[in-house]
């Protein structure tokens, strides 16, 4: 986003035409191909605010969860925490990685080790990044673990004794307890059950407002997101299609990809309801990009331009788009009669 935005929000994090290429080998003979995972992303996130990313499955969403916690790192481009430079390999920017920005991993059974009790798995961070003696360890966990709404008893059991939704709590509290000012949760509530998903969404909204959090919430269910973002980026096979803030994506959106996930979105109200958009065809593989703009194959507007050059990701009124259908409205000066036949539709 621009940074202009942050202007009623202090600047935590700026991602910088951040990549990420991996090599792969497709054969015994055959050279290694190149994939793309993440090709160019790049935003800005403000304190105490939220940015979701969302898209398909293979859109490159985890794969820039991990480059953000430096778990993975970047092929290039820069990321920024505060104006320092989270890619230098000095101690400072080290810990500065490891205390400021956490992750919440998607499956709440394989993100816990299953040999160690609560207490110690919540203890781990502390024991690593911190100098604090046993008995302060221990009530700052007790302390997590009643914010995330853990009774104090569950300190000596093990991750089986619980459900998937305490699971998820745990899971978040071991995020927290380096006091965080960013939490990247990949999928947090994917893996739960529907019942329990509003419960781990409305703790994780509270522990934002009492802590002052910032969240980068990747999810492919645009409807929860809509309860949690801010601002919300929309990705399709590594590249941003479309970025903006939360209620232009939703009302305004531009982008036939976004459109199209929209439509899907389920609705209990009938007068919110879109008329369905169905995707021809699956999402190209990653290995063999299509040529042009990697959507042409299932976008109902493609035109011979997006067969054979790449859209690049423009700023109309803080609202991103990279679409040429997009830029053909602009230079027509169709753009601001689509914005309003838009808004008049979602008002109606």
């Amino acid at each position: 986003m621009n940074n202009n935005n942050m202007e009623n929000s202090e600047l935590l994090l700026d991602a910088r035409n951040l990549k990420k290429y991996y090599s792969v080998k497709t054969g015994f003979f055959s050279e290694p191909k190149q994939v793309k995972a993440v090709d160019g992303v790049s935003f800005t996130l403000g304190k105490g605010k939220t940015l979701a990313i969302v898209g398909e499955s293979g859109c490159g969403k985890s794969s820039l969860a991990r480059l953000l916690t430096m778990i993975e790192k970047p092929t290039s481009g820069e990321m920024y925490f505060k104006d320092q430079n989270l890619l230098n390999d000095d101690p400072q920017a080290q810990k500065l990685r490891r205390q400021k920005i956490q992750i919440v991993f998607q499956n709440p059974y394989s993100s816990l080790n299953p040999r160690k009790k609560i207490g110690s798995i919540l203890e781990e961070p502390l024991i690593i990044n911190t100098d604090l003696t046993a008995s302060d360890r221990k009530a700052k966990v007790l302390s997590m673990m009643q914010k995330v709404g853990l009774k104090e008893e569950f300190y000596n059991r093990y991750p089986h004794m619980f459900s998937g939704g305490q699971r998820q709590r745990i899971a978040i509290a071991r995020g927290l307890m380096l006091d965080p000012e960013v939490v990247v949760a990949d999928e947090p509530v994917s893996a739960l059950d529907v019942s329990v998903r509003a419960q781990v969404l409305n703790l994780m909204m509270d522990l934002q407002q009492d802590l002052g959090l910032s969240y980068i919430f990747i999810s492919h269910d645009l409807s929860v997101v809509e309860h949690i973002a801010d601002e919300v980026m929309v990705m399709y096979l590594g590249r941003c299609v479309e970025q903006g803030r939360k209620d232009e994506i939703y009302h305004h959106s531009q982008h036939p990809y976004t459109q199209a996930l929209l439509s899907a979105t389920p609705r209990l109200n009938p007068d919110l309801r879109r008329d369905r958009i169905k995707l021809e065809g699956e999402l190209p593989s990653p290995l063999d990009p299509p040529l042009g703009c990697a959507f042409h194959a299932r976008c109902r507007w493609a035109f011979s331009r997006c067969t054979s050059q790449q859209p690049k990701l423009i700023n109309y009124n803080e609202h991103k788009v990279a679409c040429f259908c997009v830029e053909e409205k602009i230079n027509n000066g169709l753009f601001n009669k689509h914005m309003n036949e838009l808004t008049v539709k979602n008002n109606v």
